[in-house]
């Protein structure tokens, strides 16, 4: 590969990844934790770009002509398939891929996975608000393992996407521990209402309460909510929790 090759793409490179964090769109892969983590990165692989373009210039003007070959011509046959790297670039600059959602939580269904946790612990008192809002993964451990029943004839406020499996419909979140790539799946099952309006992946705020007992091993600890309000909304900013 030419150094002006690599050059190009290391400007470009780290132009994607200043789009990405400069721009949000940086949560539907990573934490937000990392993002001057990703700042930092685009800066350096740009400056580093333009320290190299800078001093092949200086070089050039230093340089000997180059000798033509025997018929009097140059041969310059620069690899065409380098350029081949700029697909990915460019796929981020001119393509905004959705974040993970219905799909991702299905696959793991296929794989068996279930909401299971490896130890219970002790759990804060619940707030007393009417209406509780929690995170999906507080709400789905809580209805797993507290013993207590705390959360039983408790309204809660509960934010996710929805995911339809047979005749089933759920809402599901995705947490991830690092990046998209070891995303896993919460979800709750969505009971009392009628859902035939609800599309896959919509995104939606709902309101009711737990089915005392229905997170259990036979459910894999997918709890069963009884929803009594459902409010379309849109995708947050940040779709993950972690």
């Amino acid at each position: 590969m030419r150094r002006e090759t690599q050059n190009i793409l290391l400007i470009l490179l780290g132009g994607a990844l200043l789009k990405l964090a400069l721009t949000g769109t940086y949560l539907r892969y990573v934490k937000p934790a990392l993002q001057p983590f990703l700042i930092v990165t685009g800066v350096i692989m740009v400056l580093l770009a333009v320290i190299a373009i800078a001093r092949d210039m200086a070089d050039a003007k230093r340089a000997e002509v180059v000798e033509p070959d025997e018929h009097g011509h140059d041969h310059h046959h620069a690899s065409r398939s380098p350029w081949m790297l700029l697909l990915p670039v460019l796929a981020v600059f001119l393509i905004s891929p959705p974040a993970l959602g219905a799909d991702t939580v299905g696959r793991a269904d296929n794989r068996n996975a279930s909401q299971k946790s490896s130890q219970r612990s002790a759990f804060a008192p619940l707030p007393s608000d009417q209406v509780i809002t929690m995170p999906m993964s507080d709400f789905v451990t809580r209805t797993a393992w507290d013993d207590s029943g705390s959360l039983n004839n408790r309204k809660v406020k509960l934010t996710g996407f929805v995911v339809r499996k047979d005749d089933a419909v759920y809402l599901a979140r995705l947490i991830i521990s690092c990046c998209a790539a070891d995303a896993s799946p919460v979800k709750v099952r969505m009971e009392g209402a009628q859902f035939d309006a609800l599309a896959i992946d919509q995104w939606v705020e709902i309101t009711g309460q737990v089915v005392p007992g229905s997170a259990s091993k036979a459910t894999s600890y997918v709890p069963t909510l009884t929803v009594t309000d459902v409010q379309l909304i849109a995708a947050p900013p940040d779709p993950y929790e972690s």
